[in-house]
């Protein structure tokens, strides 16, 4: 492949404003349902009016109760905001995992951050005494910081001409150790093993303001790294050569994505568990629908992974009244099916 076709094929994606609008329209829709719908059974007109005031220079008489304020602002707000920012985090970091190994299949928790939250927050819930309270997020959210790193400082010390094959195999074996340390901590207080499991299955029913401010800067540093390598993704989806006879690095264009996306991975599971298949499903959806060009796979999977994940969180609390489901169960129901659909079309590509 020449220059000029590599430059071609970097250059030629643009975003849209169609596919664009219905992104940002259905997670509006999505943002609005979060926060009308609940157990409270607010008025609808009232919850407008008091969403409604909180703009600039709008004043507008909710009729709400002060309780039922408390519940809205306090509650459900918080809540929608975060399955949107927890979704968001988790597609766009599948999608830059699978922009750097080349892989559909890519998953945000490849390279041992699930392994490293899960230990971080089994920790924590299993020999803090008494209610944690913010130490389970930043326990793990450490958690995932270490286990990425420890599996990239792994695979580094095989050599850089072995490629990502070796940062995957290192990523694995990093998660399975980490996965022993976690079940030996849970057998040392097996009395805590329903918080740990609660944990583990994923939610965002304990989301309030603080929790999104402690994670904003660093889904925002995340966000806008991986928004600005989108181009470059797209050169090193043509080959590591054609990409260096552009001068461009592949080893450091690959860790710089490989960190923000890691960074977007542990502030996603410290406030929310462990949330599978999001990272697979929204961006093979974005790419099968708009094509493959990650200066549009990344916006859209951002987006759209914020609206999945507010539908699921719908789900999850509405389903089985008045209890809830663990939102990792809701997301596996979808994203199991759909990747044995994306295995069997893979396959069927290779034999063809």
């Amino acid at each position: 492949m020449s220059r000029k076709d590599v430059r071609e094929a970097a250059g030629q994606a643009r975003l849209r404003a169609v596919p664009l609008g219905v992104a940002v329209g259905l997670l509006a829709a999505t943002l609005l349902a979060g926060v009308l719908v609940g157990s409270a059974g607010l008025p609808v007109t009232g919850v407008l009016k008091a969403l409604a005031d909180r703009l600039p220079f709008v004043h507008v008489d909710s009729g709400l109760a002060v309780i039922d304020e408390n519940v809205l602002f306090e509650l459900r707000v918080p809540r929608a905001l975060m399955a949107a920012l927890v979704g968001g985090m988790l597609a766009l970091a599948g999608a830059g995992y699978q922009g750097v190994f080349r892989n559909p299949l890519a998953d945000p928790y490849l390279l041992g951050a699930a392994g490293g939250a899960g230990v971080g927050a089994t920790v924590v819930i299993a020999l803090v005494p008494g209610d944690p309270g913010y130490g389970v997020p930043l326990a793990a959210f450490v958690g995932a910081i270490f286990g990425v790193f420890l599996a990239y400082a792994l695979g580094s010390t095989a050599g850089r001409g072995n490629g990502v094959a070796t940062l995957v195999l290192a990523g694995v074996a990093v998660s399975s150790f980490l996965a022993a340390v976690q079940t030996f901590v849970q057998q040392l207080k097996a009395e805590e093993l329903q918080r740990i499991f609660s944990w583990i299955l994923g939610g965002v029913g304990t989301a309030d303001w603080h929790q999104l401010a402690l994670i904003a800067p660093y889904a925002l540093v995340s966000t806008l790294v991986l928004l600005a390598h989108g181009r470059l993704l797209d050169v090193l989806s043509v080959g590591d050569e054609e990409a260096a006879a552009l001068g461009l690095s592949a080893a450091r264009v690959r860790l710089i994505v490989l960190v923000a996306a890691s960074l977007a991975t542990a502030c996603a599971v410290a406030v929310s568990g462990l949330i599978g298949f999001v990272g697979i499903v929204v961006p093979h959806a974005v790419r099968r629908l708009v094509g493959g060009s990650y200066r549009i796979v990344l916006p859209l999977s951002l987006l759209g992974g914020a609206a999945f994940l507010g539908v699921a969180d719908l789900v999850a609390r509405t389903v089985i009244k008045p209890g809830e489901l663990p939102l990792g169960v809701v997301t596996a129901f979808v994203g199991g099916p759909f990747f044995v659909a994306v295995l069997r079309a893979s396959r069927r590509q290779v034999d063809t």
